[in-house]
């Protein structure tokens, strides 16, 4: 298979420009790695590193590794979640969210996991991130780099993005679309990319884009904001891709990808790529190869209406309180070897989680009066008034769940399973070593 169709196609877009943005600076892929802010900051790694780094200008976070025959992946602090190992253009679009602690942000094409490591340091172990993958054994990489990476507050789901969006209607204030694509900006990286394309694919991946748009507008909160992105500059999964998105969604606005940040990157879109539909193509970016990326497209997308009111730091809403609550229940249950902390932790720390635990088992019981009810602030309630308060919070948030049978288990409401139940293929994110919430958020 030759990139002919590939080549002939940009030619007639870009006409002479074509050589110039395809010239990319060096045979081989870059390589670059993005510093969590669960572990430290960028300045004290600059700092610390013992290889090569220089500033990316694509994410504050994230740095260009020099030496090419260096191996991010071996080093300790990969291993020790200090930083994510990906090529330094990937990085570029999750900051581009705007996402504060206290928000529920959705990645829901999350896999291997680099874009919810950078969305779970922006959390600052507050809020919720659930991060969804299609594919089984992909959604297993992606939970264990969550683990590695030490974010406490990831919920991993192996599911189709229909079913999420039937599940969590207007439930997200971010989600994140980092979309399966025909993958042209790769053909540096993988040799595949190069083998498996053609225009089928890239009409195929244009559908699916689609589709996974549509469930994401579901998804999203009223005043919640969206990032799409792809790895390719095919205009039916760019700039034509958004055009149709927003003739689709007259409650959705097109923002300037950098409204939420103080540098920029790339170069505008392209005018010719919209398939004739109308779209301001200053707002959105694409990173060319000449551009020390390789390859990617990014938009950011606005729902109408009134964001949520975010909890104060360190506080949760009730249905979050009984996420928390339940799988810190959940964690007690696990058998060694699967669940446990390491023998390594200390007495401090082990302390400390079950702090955590017990304090947020309180608040889902009403022992700091703050769920409704007659119960005055810092007295106990009872397992009727728990059961009580669970069905006024069903009937609000999660109506099919709400005549399910629950029960009072130790500390929190539960369901016959594990909650919140909604049909959907959960996998556990367990850490040990960010001790801000509890261990195990779902199962």
């Amino acid at each position: 298979m030759s990139t002919e169709y590939f080549e002939h196609r940009e030619r007639a877009l870009l006409g002479e420009r074509y050589d110039a943005l395809y010239a990319a600076p060096s045979e081989s892929a870059a390589r670059g790695v993005t510093v969590s802010a669960l572990r430290t900051t960028p300045e004290a790694f600059a700092a610390q590193a013992d290889f090569p780094v220089e500033p990316s200008p694509f994410c504050r976070a994230g740095f260009v590794v020099k030496d090419a025959a260096f191996k991010p992946g071996r080093h300790p602090y990969h291993h020790a979640g200090v930083f994510y190992s990906q090529e330094p253009s990937a990085s570029s679009a999750a900051p581009l969210l705007g996402v504060r602690p206290g928000m529920r942000v959705l990645d829901l094409c999350a896999a291997p996991g680099g874009k919810s490591s950078q969305l779970a340091a922006a959390l600052s172990g507050q809020g919720l991130l659930v991060s969804n993958e299609f594919v089984a054994a992909r959604a297993e990489v992606l939970k264990s780099n969550l683990e590695r990476m030490g974010v406490a507050n990831a919920v991993v789901l192996n599911e189709d993005t229909d079913r999420i969006a039937a599940a969590l209607p207007e439930f997200f204030d971010r989600v994140l679309v980092d979309a399966p694509c025909s993958g042209e900006g790769m053909f540096r990286k993988e040799a595949v990319a190069v083998t498996q394309h053609c225009e089928a694919l890239v009409k195929q991946c244009a559908e699916l884009g689609a589709q996974i748009l549509d469930n994401a507008a579901a998804l999203l909160a009223p005043g919640g904001e969206m990032i799409y992105s792809t790895c390719t500059f095919a205009p039916e999964e760019d700039e034509g891709q958004v055009a149709a998105f927003l003739a689709r969604h007259p409650e959705f606005a097109l923002a300037d990808v950098f409204g939420r940040v103080d540098y920029s990157f790339g170069s505008a879109g392209e005018a010719n790529r919209t398939g004739g539909l109308p779209l301001d193509v200053s707002k959105v970016r694409r990173i060319w190869p000449c551009q020390g990326g390789e390859g990617h497209f990014i938009a950011r997308l606005v729902k109408a209406g009134t964001p949520r009111t975010l909890p104060a730091p360190g506080e949760y809403t009730p249905e979050e309180q009984l996420w928390l609550a339940a799988a810190a229940e959940q964690s007690k249950k696990q058998k060694p070897g699967k669940g446990k902390p390491a023998r390594a932790e200390s007495r401090d720390a082990r302390a400390s989680r079950r702090e955590n635990a017990r304090v947020l088992r309180e608040e889902v019981q009403g022992k700091r009066g703050r769920r409704a009810g007659d119960s005055g602030a810092g007295e106990s309630v009872s397992p009727a008034q728990s059961l009580a308060a669970w069905h006024e919070f069903a009937a609000q948030y999660f109506p099919a769940l709400a005549d399910r049978p629950a029960v009072v288990h130790g500390g929190g409401v539960l369901l016959p399973v594990p909650f919140p139940q909604t049909g959907l293929h959960v996998l556990r994110a367990v850490s040990y070593t960010h001790l801000t919430l509890p261990t195990i958020l779902l199962v």
